[in-house]
């Protein structure tokens, strides 16, 4: 199993580097498959929510839905699926980001009662509490 970084992701998904795109569509292509899927963390789908959304200008809806598909490619593995589904749909209906979102899931995962922050948009968020 090969593991992907974020930038490759990005370059395969908005194909915006001509080079590292093909080369990045060819591995993929080549190398992530039913039998041996690639493997995605979850550091790599943060980044991967931030780089859409301030570097490509895409909206919360494009983020949800490319996160989506990765979780439902049968070539991609992406750690702890369940969780991820978990923050994907608690993303799609409040304003705090992914990553915020997939933090609270995995500590909720491992026993935490709630995951303590400074962030007023998370801390609005289930699973939050702001530090005063």
């Amino acid at each position: 199993m090969k593991g992907l970084d974020t930038n490759i992701l990005v370059r395969y998904l908005v194909q915006d580097d001509a080079k590292q795109a093909v080369t990045a569509t060819n591995f993929i292509e080549k190398n992530c498959t039913g039998e041996s899927p690639c493997f995605i963390g979850h550091i790599t789908l943060c980044e991967l929510a931030w780089v859409l959304e301030s570097n490509y200008n895409q909206d919360r809806s494009a983020i949800a839905g490319i996160i989506e598909q990765l979780l439902q490619v049968g070539q991609l593995e992406v750690l702890d699926p369940e969780v991820v589904w978990r923050a994907l749909n608690d993303y799609k209906v409040s304003n705090a980001d992914f990553p915020d979102h997939l933090l609270a899931r995995v500590n909720q995962q491992v026993g935490c009662e709630s995951t303590v922050t400074f962030d007023k948009k998370a801390g609005k968020q289930p699973g939050f509490e702001i530090l005063k």
